[in-house]
């Protein structure tokens, strides 16, 4: 099943007049435009490479890579690894100190038809394309994926606590959080992690844009090597796997932001009550709470009224979408179905690539947003549970885009992978 291999991984020179901390970058995805001029300041950090300046931001890209290696900025560790990734946090509100532990390693980056790594939400086409253009004009993974693999046994885990007490760096990110990175290159502790994996599915957690970019680099370099024994560098894949049975897993709701709404105000209201209970709530900062742990339930903030609005649970049939009933069940499908697509009237199709649909993971920024007119209407959510990830997953069907937050998110700037033949190896 899931084909893993060591990494002879690139880092940063130690010998630069810089911390660790500052070269460090958030993914992609997550980064605001606020942190990004931020960053760009340092003519070394990471951002530059996964985020890069200017109108032709992948050959931009091309070019630091260039320099930076020719530079020795960024140098290749000279034996291959397993490197382990732990990350200290805490979640508002709580004193508890949680850690994810994990390994960055290659997997092959196997189609999703192959049934070997399982997607669980849809992805954003543009979003997707960026991604394709920088790995192929640099040959460089910035920034790892986050998989999910199964050890309810907890076997790997003793060699990943051995080795965290040697670190190679520590870090204190943009999110507060304590991460951790070491390397184990002990062959016969490496091939425990190989041998693990081989009969496994993994899971895609977090990443679902850069590992399709990876499959669509990958269908293109097939076709145009037809003798490809599927070995090669371009088959592969950077991935940070954590165990799906740990109780450190943490997966945090993701907010629908609405710029505007397609039709009278009016109209959304009457045709709402169709569908759902609404109840007025008086304190919009408490929607997330109101609706916690409740089916269906989602908050509802529009013109500075918050609201309670709970699907009625008679009309949940009428759901029609053709997918399992795993996903039919989904409190997103429900919000996707009901209030994009029939009280809004923006298809399932459209919904994925429609330019007035955001997602914000704060609902402070969610009440801020709508408070100073840059959008007219917030959708708070629940936050999606391991299980019906997991049940997803198994059905082989997806949620609907922006479904999962898993948290605390990998940085960029720890390690990057080569996908250049004679680097690979």
């Amino acid at each position: 099943m899931a084909e893993i291999l060591p990494i002879k991984g690139f880092r940063y020179n130690s010998r630069l007049p810089f911390s660790i901390d500052a070269l460090t970058s958030p993914l992609f995805d997550v980064v605001s435009i606020k942190q990004r001029q931020s960053l760009y300041r340092n003519a070394y950090n990471s951002i530059h490479l996964s985020v890069p300046p200017g109108p032709t931001p992948a050959e931009s890209a091309r070019r630091t890579v260039e320099h930076w290696k020719r530079a020795q900025i960024l140098l290749q560790d000279p034996l291959p690894g397993i490197y382990v990734y732990y990350q200290y946090f805490r979640l508002p509100g709580s004193d508890k100190e949680y850690v994810r532990k994990g390994f960055m390693c290659h997997i092959k980056a196997y189609a999703w038809e192959e049934g070997v790594v399982l997607r669980h939400e849809n992805t954003i086409p543009a979003a997707v394309n960026d991604r394709i253009e920088l790995l192929e004009h640099t040959k460089l993974q910035t920034s790892a994926t986050h998989g999910l693999f199964a050890d309810p046994d907890f076997t790997l885990e003793q060699y990943m606590d051995e080795s965290i007490t040697s670190p190679l760096y520590e870090s204190e990110d943009y999110q507060g959080v304590r991460d951790v990175l070491s390397v184990i290159h002990d062959a016969a502790v490496i091939q425990k992690f190989v041998d693990h994996l081989q009969d496994q599915q993994v899971l895609l957690a977090d990443g679902h844009h850069r590992y399709e970019g990876s499959l669509a680099y990958r269908k293109k370099m097939l076709a145009e090597n037809p003798a490809a024994t599927g070995d090669e560098a371009f088959n592969y894949h950077l991935m940070y796997l954590t165990n799906a049975d740990a109780d450190d897993l943490r997966i945090l709701p993701t907010h629908r932001l609405l710029e505007s709404l397609p039709v009278s105000k009016e109209k959304f209201f009457t045709s709402l009550e169709t569908y759902f209970t609404v109840k007025p709530i008086e304190d919009s900062y408490s929607l997330a709470d109101v609706i916690v742990g409740k089916k269906w339930a989602f908050g509802l903030y529009v013109d500075g009224q918050a609201y309670k609005i709970i699907l009625m649970p008679e009309v949940h049939e009428q759901l029609n979408w053709p997918v399992p009933q795993e996903v039919k069940d989904l409190d997103l499908t429900v919000l996707h179905y009901f209030v994009f697509e029939r009280l809004l009237d923006i298809p399932q199709e459209e919904q994925r690539a429609y330019a007035g649909l955001s997602y914000i993971r704060s609902l402070a920024e969610c009440l801020n947003k709508v408070d100073g007119g840059q959008a007219q209407v917030a959708f708070i959510t629940n936050e999606v549970k391991m299980q019906e990830v997991r049940k997803v997953c198994a059905s082989g069907a997806v949620m609907p885009q922006k479904s999962t937050f898993f948290y605390p998110k990998v940085i960029c700037g720890f390690l990057f992978s080569s996908i250049e033949e004679n680097e690979f190896r």
